[in-house]
């Protein structure tokens, strides 16, 4: 079954960018190539029932099991030791990505508390998009009663567009709430 959000990219989407980019071949529209989602724990990185509480969350998130990040270096200042657990990540593509997107704006988003728009000071020079979520508890799958602490998350969503315009038009396609006031 392809997700709702992939066939409107490829019917409406596309021609669109078309138009907006002054693009001939649509093949060089942008298009988004994956999502990472990021969840540092620090000081409960070592906990293993907090641990497990925050892969759950984030499965549940994603509908795909998470990898447990490490860290590379040992920092006095930081308390880390190499090889200890940082965090937890996932890496969305194809099908759940474009799920993950429909969820993300027209259920999650809209659900944070003083919601204003997102920030598109995001945008690197290589056409990619970051930006955090305080509380991952805004999304539906995660059931608010069983979790032990609200936690952070981070989002990339890696794009094929060389410049930040490209990015700008392609997340403002997906019905990203953008707030152009915020720039």
């Amino acid at each position: 079954m392809i997700p709702r959000l992939k066939m409107t990219y490829n019917k409406e989407i596309i021609n669109n960018l078309m138009n907006k980019l002054n693009v001939k071949n649509k093949h060089q529209v942008p298009k988004i190539d994956k999502i990472i989602l990021n969840m540092g724990l620090g000081e409960d990185a070592s906990d293993g029932k907090k641990l497990k509480s925050s892969l759950d969350d984030m499965a549940l998130i994603t509908g795909q099991k998470p990898l447990i990040t490490k860290f590379k270096k040992s920092i006095s200042n930081f308390k880390t030791r190499k090889g200890s657990n940082a965090g937890v990540k996932v890496t969305l593509r194809s099908h759940k990505m474009y799920e993950f997107i429909d969820r993300l704006v027209n259920i999650a988003l809209p659900r944070i508390k003083d919601f204003r728009g997102l920030t598109s000071k995001g945008i690197d020079n290589s056409g990619n998009y970051s930006f955090g979520i305080k509380e991952h508890i805004i999304f539906p799958e995660v059931n608010f009663d069983k979790v032990d602490k609200i936690r952070g998350l981070d989002i990339t969503i890696v794009t094929t567009s060389k410049t930040k315009e490209g990015t700008l038009e392609l997340l403002k396609e997906f019905n990203f709430p953008i707030d152009n006031k915020k720039n």
